[in-house]
């Protein structure tokens, strides 16, 4: 049997302050059709990132309205991850020796899991690469299966994804965030569905300022200069290396300069490790760097702390699927410069409700200007929280998979 993750208790009424009685109602009515319906989601990890995010806010939800939803994690093992980060990677570009030991370790252990998947679902939703391929060896049931890929595959590499493209195929349909994303040749129905974030968790939970700044000032930044924040996964879609850069670049013009840095680890991505050694051994020249991880000391709420105590929250991706951080930092007001990739022009209003840039020079001058204008960091807070509150929080997502589960299961 896989490994089940326990899952909260959640109720909808509570979000009423944020989306109104009516949408509320409006779930509640969606869901009457699909009361007792089992559904499985599939992924991973149970930390780091943000499918576990999405997973640990829209499942208990979804047992509220009074279906049966169940989270499963693929079991654990060092070579199986490292060949699904190298996937993960191709899917959105990067080049990746498939060679025929890594096939053999991806089917091996997606056979071995499906065979512990012995229980009866209505609908299986399984996350990403990684576990794309229990489907094709799990034949029992009648289940309708989903294959969630939140990642840009818009362009894969062409080996990777011919690999997995027959296996995804296998699946009653695909969901993406956007349709670009759709690889080349997909012979599947598909559907596009935004991530979104939860007001409610302890990372989005609304603070007093002045308990976030007095939480910040404990991990030694000093309140009296100008912050800097990314928070991110140490992954090299997410240039961390580039934040570094940009820091550079920025406090030539700033004195007194500080960038918080604060990096997710998960325990299936073995890459992430590397690069935050990368990161860490070229920050320690720096006094006014700081960096942190989940590992450390900063977890949700700590995160919650900083994007509100931070001056301007950047997210320097150079290829991104949704990139939820970008989200968060607008719900907290922050005044947010982000990679103009993937999902992110959905989140940010160029110029509006925040800046999109590329590349180190175009990131650089618009922190620079946030730093320099409180009113504009100001106005940007106000129309990026009421973006979020309008479109991306958790209640739009739990409606729109409730909307798929019905189709899925009326034929």
């Amino acid at each position: 049997m896989l490994e089940s993750v326990n899952l909260k208790r959640k109720t909808l009424e509570d979000y009423i302050p944020f989306v109104g009685e009516e949408e509320v109602e409006r779930i509640r009515r969606l869901s009457r059709s699909l009361k007792g319906l089992r559904v499985l989601h599939v992924n991973a990890t149970a930390y780091g990132g943000g499918v576990v995010e999405l997973l640990n806010s829209t499942l208990p939800l979804l047992n509220d309205l009074g279906l049966a939803a169940h989270w499963a994690l693929l079991c654990r093992e060092e070579s199986f991850f490292a060949v699904t980060k190298g996937l993960h990677n191709a899917l959105q570009g990067k080049r990746f020796e498939l060679d025929a030991r890594a096939r053999d370790t991806y089917l091996r252990r997606n056979a071995e899991c499906a065979k512990m998947l012995d229980a009866e679902y209505d609908v299986i939703v399984v996350h990403d690469p990684q576990p794309a391929a229990l489907r094709h060896f799990h034949a029992k049931g009648g289940a309708r299966w989903v294959w969630r890929c939140h990642i840009d595959t818009s362009e894969p590499d062409k080996a990777a994804w011919d690999f997995l493209r027959p296996f995804v195929e296998e699946h009653d349909a695909a969901v993406f965030t956007l349709e670009t994303f759709v690889p080349p040749d997909l012979r599947l129905p598909r559907v596009m569905i935004a991530p979104a974030i939860d007001p409610l968790t302890s990372k989005n939970l609304d603070l007093p300022i002045a308990a976030c700044r007095t939480i910040v000032k404990e991990f030694g930044l000093d309140l009296g200069r100008p912050i800097l924040l990314q928070v991110s996964r140490f992954d090299p879609w997410k240039d961390p290396l580039g934040v570094l850069e940009v820091y550079g670049r920025v406090k030539e013009s700033i004195r007194g300069l500080q960038l918080a840095f604060i990096g997710g680890m998960a325990d299936d991505d073995p890459e992430g490790w590397r690069i935050y050694e990368q990161v860490k051994e070229k920050a320690q020249a720096h006094r006014d760097i700081f960096l942190y991880t989940n590992l450390t000391g900063v977890h949700a709420f700590e995160v919650n702390c900083f994007q509100r105590a931070a001056d301007v929250v950047i997210q320097k991706s150079i290829r991104e699927g949704f990139g939820l951080v970008v989200s968060e930092g607008l719900w907290k007001r922050a005044a947010v410069v982000a990679g103009n990739v993937g999902g992110i022009p959905l989140q940010i209003q160029d110029g509006e409700s925040g800046f999109l840039a590329a590349g180190t020079e175009e990131f650089s001058e618009r922190i620079v200007r946030l730093l320099g204008d409180e009113a504009l960091r100001g106005r940007f807070g106000e129309k990026g929280r009421e973006a979020v509150r309008e479109r991306f929080l958790i209640t739009r997502l739990v409606r729109e998979e409730l909307e798929l589960y019905a189709r899925l299961t009326s034929g």
